[in-house]
């Protein structure tokens, strides 16, 4: 064990959280032995992630026959599936969580896509979700649209843990950090406790650089060559740029106050981290993020080629020099980042409703076909 790159991960200061869920993993005893001879210290899911696993698993064919006759419709049956797995990966996770003391070893679960726009529905729900999880050590996602940052903030004075979820922007995670800020200080305002609430906020990769990349080619077809030499560069430049942030708010002397009180820092977490072009390494997104006080979050294959080919190297410190002038080069091509990171936002949540809408139909049509 001592050779696999994954623990090295850890020597440097980055978590590793596996991108995925599924009820095989949790019951034949494959999460467990990630968590032992990887150092697997978390689990994150999305809709689409529980879309795949539930009309794609044949473990989940039991389950879904006992719910039927029980539950009332197929959001109820979706929600029964899903909280029962994420609590038996929290309870998988538990060591990890006492060993690091609420450092890691977190099980997320996301509220319904459609409520991205709609605070109040977000914050209702988050609610809903945590009091019938019934465990400490798991997140509930929550978008980071514009909506989403004053459900943050109310989550997080409420002591209820939030992984804040699609954050393409350097601007919009400042956003977040002041949500998660202000959620702590309305707390300790009131005299309540803050050493067990926790949060991420999840940046997002290789979306970016496929949308931009795509940008570039298309210069680079019209005759401005330079677009080539960027491409790939994007993602990094902008997770860079994030990552500076953080360290600035955790130098402040406002987060060194609430850190006197028990305050947990919001640790980025790298999230999007399967390559998507093949020109690329399929490592890219792990390699090229490692940084300390960070996590990174893997699909099963992306984490299992790191394990077998993963060599390290110097991280996101090779990119902060770089990070301002590819940021420049997209200004004088013409492309806005700006619109670029609202237009990745508006596809994520897209993205995520979609298959969310498709399980519900295809647990609809199996709910009919048992009548």
């Amino acid at each position: 064990m001592d050779g696999n790159p994954l623990l090295k991960l850890a020597s440097r200061g980055q978590s590793i959280w596996l991108d995925d869920i599924h009820r095989r993993i949790l019951n034949d005893g494959t999460l467990a032995r990630m968590i032992e001879a990887d150092g697997l210290a978390g689990l994150t899911s999305n809709p689409a992630i529980f879309a795949r696993a539930i009309t794609q698993h044949a473990e989940y064919a039991p389950a879904l026959a006992e719910l039927f006759p029980k539950v009332g419709s197929s959001l109820e049956l979706y929600e029964a599936i899903a909280i029962d797995d994420i609590r038996h990966a929290a309870d998988l996770f538990r060591p990890v969580y006492e060993r690091t003391e609420g450092a890691d070893g977190f099980a997320c679960l996301e509220v319904s896509p459609h409520l991205a726009h709609d605070a109040a529905g977000t914050v209702t729900e988050a609610r809903r979700l945590w009091g019938r999880l019934e465990r400490e050590n798991v997140m509930i996602k929550v978008p980071g649209t514009r909506a989403g940052l004053a459900a943050i903030r109310t989550l997080i004075a409420e002591g209820i843990n939030v992984n804040v979820t699609l954050l393409f922007s350097p601007e919009r995670y400042r956003d977040v950090v002041e949500a998660y800020l202000g959620g702590l200080e309305q707390r300790t305002a009131r005299g309540a406790d803050v050493r067990h609430v926790a949060s991420v906020a999840s940046f997002f990769l290789s979306r970016i650089d496929t949308l931009v990349d795509r940008l570039l080619d298309e210069h680079a077809g019209q005759g401005r060559g330079e677009a080539r030499a960027i491409r790939g560069r994007t993602a990094t430049a902008l997770a860079s740029r994030a990552y500076d942030h953080y360290r600035g708010i955790t130098a402040s002397a406002r987060w060194r106050e609430l850190a006197q009180r028990g305050a947990r820092p919001q640790r980025l977490l790298w999230a999007s981290t399967s390559t998507k072009d093949p020109r690329y390494s399929d490592i890219k997104y792990v390699e090229d993020l490692i940084a300390s006080e960070t996590v990174n979050t893997l699909p099963l294959e992306t984490l299992s080629a790191y394990r077998d080919h993963g060599k390290g190297g110097p991280g996101l410190a090779a990119f902060q020099e770089e990070a301002p002038r590819v940021l420049r080069e997209l200004a004088t091509l013409g492309i806005d980042i700006a619109q670029v990171t609202q237009q990745l936002e508006d596809e994520g949540v897209r993205k995520f409703s979609e298959p969310f809408d498709q399980l519900q139909q295809w647990l609809a049509e199996r709910r009919a076909s048992k009548r």
